[in-house]
């Protein structure tokens, strides 16, 4: 049992734990909604507001000839939420930021991301 923790261990070391190969995957898109802070600080009230008809119609469109009953439409709703995920995590954080007075911290947007994709997150 030592020797299995041992090369845990080293394998840790060298690949990073899977904990920490998963934010790294997540980085990227914490990147690009934070990129996107300055356009949206940018946006009126009324502008802001209208990111979310305009994302649901893209995912509408995305999704237009799914059908539910499909066993494959959990994968085609994925896929057609995917290009939206970066834009509507930029405006709550920005809607955040002017209602309540808070920004979310780039930890609440992996956590957010991790729910998004059916998974547990712990935050503490």
């Amino acid at each position: 049992m030592d020797f299995e923790k041992s090369i845990n261990n080293v394998v840790a070391k060298f690949f990073g734990t899977k904990h920490e190969r998963d934010i790294k995957l997540l980085q990227p898109k914490v990147a690009e909604t934070n990129a996107l802070a300055a356009e949206y600080e940018r946006l009126s009230d009324e502008d802001l507001a209208a990111k979310t008809p305009e994302l649901r119609a893209i995912v509408a469109e995305r999704l237009k000839n799914a059908d539910p009953a499909e066993k494959e439409y959990r994968e085609q709703l994925q896929a057609a939420i995917e290009p939206v995920i970066v834009p509507a995590f930029a405006a709550v954080r920005e809607a955040g930021r002017r209602k309540l007075n808070m920004r979310h911290f780039d930890v609440q947007l992996i956590g957010g991301i991790v729910l998004h994709e059916g998974k547990i997150a712990e935050m503490k």
